[in-house]
């Protein structure tokens, strides 16, 4: 735990501490910023509380004291409910304003991991809470050295297996083979697999109208057999199966046939321009050291898309922090599921991935961004055709 680098936090964010709780291990964030595993099942309620200046403290169940030791400062144990409160508030005693995985209204679901009864005895006991977002991010989002060199080695292979799917399907078309969804996403799942990558679910290979299903998967029996002028959508994301690994996540789009529509070449190069116009604007205001913060990002994708007459098809954020989870815990580029301001950090990585969802097919291309000191960098591939299938 970087104990001290979290105090420094605290004071700069005027927070006077830092509480974590945790129950059933239903805040994973908890665990990894405070470097700790359970061990065993979490029956019980335990606290940790950092203050901004002086020594942590813990209160823990009877039954299960030893959760915290591996942490610094002191602990206190409790076994009834009373116990618990009053432990509660030696813990919060002299605190004002403290900061737990709480997000007003639940604007941040990643971080609102505080239950509301938790919530409502913390400000029982006189405190207020405010989010933890920022913290988290800072402790949670940022990547190492070596999760980057682990991101950009997934990259190379995730974008070379993506290549192979579509020359797949070209190659069975040809020779009048059938192929369909799930036999693409089978295909993928095997060659990730030997390319030593790992995946939570997917991946998503999505023909014509289930293209525009932006979280559709293929399901045996019920998915589409590929056809010539159909259009096809692959989004596959992966991470090296290693302790430091993260997430590469992209997603292109291909045409089986020699010579893509009218509709759909418009459609593509709107996309693809409102990417290159969230690209750029993160890497201006990166390069000229100025802040940027994760609604200005889809806004500049956004108002791109909707001055061209796609807006009501842009159907979601623009694109999602990235790191051991696909889906990670720092800025989203949001301001139409949320408002997220979270400030882009240094040595953070996110989607920008807009699409264009249309009753006959969809359209969406993603790149990864990772922000470092004075640039940001697209960290692979990046789709400026349809492909040709």
């Amino acid at each position: 735990m970087k104990l001290g680098e979290i105090q420094e936090a605290l004071r700069d964010q005027q927070v006077d501490g830092w509480l974590f709780f945790d129950h059933h291990e239903r805040d994973p964030l908890a665990y990894r910023i405070l470097k700790i595993a359970p061990g065993r099942a979490v029956t019980r309620r335990w606290y940790y509380m950092i203050p901004a200046e002086g020594e942590p403290r813990g209160l823990v169940h009877r039954i299960e004291a030893g959760m915290l030791e591996s942490l610094p400062g002191s602990k206190r144990t409790y076994g009834s409910w009373r116990e618990q409160v009053a432990g509660l508030a030696q813990l919060l005693a002299g605190m004002r304003r403290v900061a737990m995985q709480y997000s007003p209204e639940c604007a941040l679901p990643q971080v609102s991991l505080a239950d509301a009864g938790t919530v409502e005895l913390v400000r029982k006991l006189g405190v207020e809470i405010v989010s933890s977002a920022d913290l988290v991010q800072r402790f949670e989002a940022r990547w190492s050295a070596a999760n980057l060199a682990h991101h950009l080695e997934a990259g190379r292979r995730v974008d070379r297996i993506r290549a192979e799917a579509f020359r797949l399907i070209g190659t069975r078309l040809g020779e009048g083979l059938p192929v369909s969804e799930c036999l693409v996403r089978d295909f993928i799942r095997e060659r990730f697999q030997a390319e030593g990558l790992v995946s939570d679910h997917g991946p998503i290979v999505a023909v014509n109208e289930n293209a525009s299903k932006p979280h559709y998967e293929p399901r045996p029996g019920c998915d589409r057999q590929l056809k010539r002028g159909d259009v096809v959508l692959i989004d596959l994301w992966a991470k090296l199966d290693e302790p430091e690994g993260v997430y590469y996540d992209v997603t292109w789009v291909g045409y089986c046939g020699v010579q893509a529509p009218e509709k759909l070449r418009e459609v593509f190069n709107v996309v693809r321009e409102a990417r290159d116009r969230a690209i750029e604007l993160v890497r201006a205001r990166v390069r000229q050291g100025v802040e940027i913060r994760g609604y200005e990002v889809d806004d500049a994708a956004r108002d791109y898309i909707s001055g061209r007459g796609y807006g009501e098809y842009f159907t979601h954020r623009t694109g999602h922090s990235i790191g051991k989870d696909v889906h990670g815990a720092g800025a989203n580029m949001d301001n139409l599921e949320t408002h997220d301001d979270r400030r882009i950090l240094p040595w953070t990585c996110f989607s920008v991935e807009p699409g264009i969802y249309l009753p006959e097919f969809g359209v969406r291309s993603e790149v990864n961004i990772f922000v470092g000191d004075g640039d940001a960098q697209v960290t692979g591939e990046m789709q400026t055709e349809i492909v040709q299938i």
